[in-house]
């Protein structure tokens, strides 16, 4: 199975390399899309399938916890899974975002297998 993927970041760069470290983890991927904000990825997401979502936080326009809440508060996106991928350390942080609504954290900078490890526990499907 193959999984519809969009990456939520306002580096072109730091997309680039998310989309290539989850091409490099072995796992089967379908379309992937990018935003480069909260804004564009809520656009992405009411136009096009996706099955799983990787935000940054910080990013101008709309950061990645006002996109987890909005998506939280609809009833078509609720049910997508984001994984945050950030530098942020903090273990109070990463419970936090889980308390939100969050489904995986992912620090940065990461192996493409910690990629390969949170999609398969938070999508629960075998690669």
């Amino acid at each position: 199975m193959s999984y519809n993927v969009l990456i939520v970041d306002d580096s072109r760069i730091t997309r680039c390399v998310v989309r290539k470290s989850i091409a490099m983890s072995g796992v089967a991927l379908g379309e992937v899309y990018e935003a480069g904000n909260g804004k564009e990825a809520l656009a992405v997401l009411g136009a096009k399938w996706v099955d799983i979502v990787f935000s940054d936080l910080s990013m101008p326009e709309m950061g990645g916890l006002e996109l987890v809440e909005r998506m939280a508060a609809d009833q078509l996106l609720l049910s997508i899974p984001v994984v945050v991928v950030s530098s942020e350390q903090s273990e109070r942080l990463a419970a936090e975002l889980k308390s939100r609504g969050v489904r995986g954290y992912v620090r940065k900078p990461f192996r493409p297998e910690s990629l390969r490890e949170v999609i398969t526990e938070v999508l629960g499907r075998p690669q």
